[in-house]
């Protein structure tokens, strides 16, 4: 079974941004539901149908950043 992982932030602007570690793969969302979409069709479009590398399982990495005052 192979995994790829992506780097999920929230974006300035609204919504979500969407980046996989170790392949050239983005993709952004203005929701949870569509990201989820969006990241599918992106590996999908990525990797052959074929392709003995193409990742089984595909995780969702949260990454929030929070700033404070000191």
């Amino acid at each position: 079974m192979s995994e790829i992982i992506f780097e999920v932030r929230e974006a300035d602007e609204g919504g979500y941004i969407a980046r996989a570690l170790g392949y050239s793969i983005f993709t952004e969302a203005e929701t949870l539901e569509e990201l989820r979409a969006m990241v599918k069709d992106a590996v999908t479009c990525h990797f052959d149908e074929n392709d003995p590398g193409r990742p089984s399982v595909i995780r969702l990495h949260f990454v929030r950043d929070e700033v404070l005052t000191a």
